[in-house]
């Protein structure tokens, strides 16, 4: 009871810290200030008090790296805004967008997965980001391992892609024109990560014209295209976290600007620098050349037991059941 307590606690504090942790990135996208709102300290206090009982706190960083408390009736409401496959290929100004995922956190809830289907509209075996069961080698332990599109500064995708349909934004994001896809796989079998898939018309909301299609939503999917995780472009322009890192309940996913060197994942905002440096953070095959803007830190002194995330539907389970450590878990446990 104690623990559904909390959790209930942090979903609704995650839920609060709607304005993504690095302010200025609403400043350069509304044009309007977080520090326009309250012109002073002692204004902020006063209108705080003020209005106690008018709204709930909320809280935001501000572009000098401080966080701050403010009531929720002083924040400008920014409204969501269709972006055109046209306006799609700018990217937002001065933004340099990364993930950072913390391994030692993941126990395999899904959340991440779930809300990513839900907002993309896919179907239950189709995942922009996967969790995959690691092993570094036969001495080691197997550790959780999301796996989202590493939206790479050297995208080979973009590279190969005969129509333009995939490109590269200044802001570090890498997205899909469905418009101009032709669905002929060339960025599938380039990319060395396995990030993306084909659309081969499973649902019937594809092609659902009553809906403005834009590549920063991926919505509506149109059959015999390509797809894959997006950074949901669309809520960063309303200065929130994407998906998967707002549904998180462990926290495992920070999300934030490079050029800001602030990352969040909705609970606790960092310096990424510092993140990087102090838990030894790194890019997955690094080798390759590809520069991701996805750093993992590694699974050191995990906070969960691993098989706490063998304990989720059996469709899913199914996906490990060669793996050793989990053909163990089923046969003890019958399932």
């Amino acid at each position: 009871m104690e623990n559904h307590k909390t959790n209930e606690k942090s979903n609704k504090s995650r839920r609060k810290f709607i304005k993504l942790g690095l302010m200025s990135s609403v400043t350069v996208v509304t044009g309007i200030g977080i520090a326009s709102n309250i012109t002073s300290e002692e204004k902020k206090i006063s209108s705080e008090v003020k209005n106690e009982s008018s709204g709930e706190k909320i809280r935001l960083l501000t572009p000098e790296g401080k966080i701050v408390e403010v009531n929720e009736t002083n924040i400008n409401n920014y409204p969501e805004a269709l972006i055109t496959p046209e306006e799609s290929r700018k990217g937002i100004p001065d933004r340099k967008f990364v993930m950072v995922i913390d391994l030692a956190k993941c126990k395999n809830a899904r959340s991440c997965v779930e809300a990513c289907q839900k907002a993309h509209q896919l179907d239950f075996n189709e995942e922009f980001i996967k969790i995959q069961l690691i092993k570094n080698n036969d001495e080691s332990c197997n550790y959780w391992f999301p796996k989202p599109c590493f939206h790479c500064d050297e995208p080979p995708c973009v590279t190969v892609c005969p129509t333009g349909a995939t490109f590269k934004r200044d802001d570090n994001i890498v997205l899909v024109d469905a418009e101009r896809c032709i669905g002929c796989k060339f960025c599938v079998t380039s990319c060395p990560y396995s990030a993306r898939i084909f659309n081969w018309g499973h649902k019937d909301k594809f092609d659902n014209k009553e809906i403005p299609y834009s590549p920063e939503t991926s919505v509506p999917a149109s059959e015999g295209t390509i797809m894959k995780c997006d950074f949901c472009p669309d809520m960063l322009r309303q200065g929130k976290l994407p998906h998967c890192a707002k549904a998180c309940p462990m926290g495992v996913i920070y999300f934030g600007d490079k050029n800001e060197d602030i990352v969040t994942n909705g609970e606790e905002t960092v310096r990424f620098s510092q993140l990087i440096k102090d838990r030894g953070g790194y890019r997955h095959l690094e080798h390759l050349g590809t520069k991701p803007n996805v750093y993992y830190l590694p699974a050191v002194n995990s906070q969960f037991p691993l098989e706490r995330g063998f304990n989720i539907d059996e469709d899913i389970l199914e996906r490990y059941k060669n793996v050793d450590v989990v053909e163990d878990f089923i046969k003890k446990n019958k399932v």
